[in-house]
């Protein structure tokens, strides 16, 4: 062998090995993050991805898995620096929008989250989304920040002032909630959870008979829904309705078999009945059931 070809060899020889390396890195890396060992798959896809390159498939799913194990181990800030370098897609766009929340970017956020669901950043609708992502999360602050810029761009919005009236509601300010509820009906009057929210708040309020009309809306719109059931139950279990209350409590249960609240109050409304056998049986319930 001339030396031409032997100095040749000791160039490409290396990168051979080298670019196997860095294939069984990113296989080890994958194999790891499919074994939700995160750390393990951090390490060695932060290796692997220095050598592939940025425009390919490898580099791709590298970033993607890297942030995705970042965003897993709770470490936001690390998450970001690699979501940002990957393809965006649903779930990174989901994953970045949550992950600029912790870091307290909240504009990036709103921006992420509007890339998720395909509207304009800055738009009203792109504001509402962000503020109910960031309530979900318990934002709240963010939330009504959000709400607010959202119903400054477009006063009837709907669902705005709905936003704004759970995160009242959230702080125990029922007079505030009651009155943003009433501006979402007007806006929205078919919206089923404004009439619901409506009436449980009171029924909050020991505002009984009040709170009947507005349950029933809301059932009326959705009569697959156990939330108003329930309420409307308790209503007129407190007005001593109890006909109407055992068998709006007795339908929430086909609705939602386990739910704590609705079978300890059909229980209670059978014994103010005089039913006291079944009423007690149905309380014997309570035992194995998750308090809701």
């Amino acid at each position: 062998m001339n030396s031409r070809w032997l100095v040749l060899l000791l160039f490409v020889a290396p990168r051979f090995c080298y670019a196997e390396t860095v294939s069984d890195l990113h296989k080890q890396g994958t194999d790891f993050y499919d074994q939700k060992k995160y750390p393990e798959a951090i390490a060695a896809l932060e290796k692997a991805v220095q050598s592939e390159d940025p425009h390919s498939a490898a580099y791709a799913q590298s970033t993607l898995y890297i942030g995705q194990s970042y965003f897993s181990l709770l470490q936001p800030a690390k998450a970001i620096l690699w979501l940002e370098k990957t393809v965006p897609n649903v779930e990174v766009n989901y994953m970045l929008g949550n992950a600029y929340m912790q870091t307290r970017d909240v504009d990036k956020a709103e921006i992420a989250f509007a890339r998720l669901f395909a509207v304009p950043s800055s738009s009203p609708a792109a504001h509402l989304l962000a503020a109910e992502l960031m309530l979900k999360r318990e934002y709240e602050e963010d939330a009504l920040a959000q709400a607010r810029k959202a119903l400054a761009l477009d006063p009837k919005l709907p669902g705005a002032h709905f936003m704004l009236g759970e995160i009242a509601v959230f702080h125990a300010s029922l007079d505030e909630g009651l009155a943003e509820m009433g501006k979402e009906i007007e806006i929205n009057p078919n919206f089923s959870m404004a009439w619901y929210r409506l009436g449980e708040i009171l029924a909050r309020q020991e505002k009984w008979p009040v709170a009947i009309p507005n349950l029933e809306r809301a059932i009326w719109l959705n009569a697959d829904f156990s939330g108003p059931y329930i309420v409307l139950g308790k209503c007129y279990f407190k007005t001593a309705n109890y006909v109407n209350a055992e068998g709006i409590l007795r339908h929430a249960l086909t609705l939602d078999p386990n739910n704590y609240a609705a079978t300890y109050l059909l229980g209670q409304t059978l014994i103010a009945a005089g039913q006291k056998d079944e009423g007690r049986a149905v309380l014997e319930k309570l035992k194995g059931m998750e308090h809701r």
